[in-house]
């Protein structure tokens, strides 16, 4: 049986959302074995994807939420590789708003665990960047992919429609800062971190 391990790609476009738009470069994540794999969000290009899955089956589409440049090549992922997307269903509004046609085919939920190659992944839901974020926690490998909710040094943005700071620094110190401080934050933007070295940054993380 091969290992599981962790493939990292960048894709770059665009994200649009209460009329403003912004040029952004996506991580892309991929976690599998040399069989099979999940695809945590797809971002922009299925082909910057497909480089990381090459000839893998894709168990799922995993969507850490549902602005449009984590999930504008979803569904042609989905179709391209016969795999499901799961979303978490509070973020529906947000997905209707790339996709108005198509629906997710099922949902992702706090404490669900989906199992590749025997490892599991934990879900973890951290609304606040949006309403239904999710992290996905990985503890035999010590990471847990944070999409937009945990970058280093900062939370993800709030201030804009379905976000909240109250509620996504709740998160953080609810869900992530009670992980090992040496597990390794895989955001979905920018470069990793850790748990450890983010709860150093307490002026950053106060709560009011």
């Amino acid at each position: 049986m091969s290992e599981v391990r962790i493939d990292h790609g960048v894709s770059r476009g665009t994200f649009s959302l209460d009329g403003e738009t912004f040029e952004v470069e996506n991580n892309i994540w991929v976690i599998g074995d040399d069989k099979e794999c999940f695809v945590l969000d797809a971002p922009h290009n299925v082909e910057d994807i497909m480089a990381l899955v090459g000839d893998r089956d894709v168990a799922a589409i995993l969507c850490t939420h549902a602005h449009d440049d984590h999930v504008r090549a979803a569904v042609d992922l989905g179709i391209r590789t016969n795999a499901p997307i799961l979303l978490n269903p509070r973020d529906l509004r947000l997905w209707k708003q790339t996709h108005p046609n198509v629906n997710p085919d099922n949902e992702i939920n706090h404490n669900d665990v989906f199992y590749i190659g025997g490892t599991g992944l934990r879900v973890l839901h951290t609304p606040g960047h949006s309403e239904g974020g999710v992290c996905l926690y990985v503890p035999n490998l010590g990471v847990v992919f944070s999409g937009d909710t945990l970058f280093k040094d900062g939370p993800g943005a709030t201030g804009r429609s379905f976000s909240s700071k109250e509620v996504i620094l709740d998160s953080i110190h609810k869900y992530l800062f009670t992980l090992p401080e040496d597990t390794i934050v895989h955001p979905g933007h920018g470069e990793s971190t850790t748990i450890g070295a983010e709860k150093a940054k307490t002026d950053i993380y106060a709560q009011d």
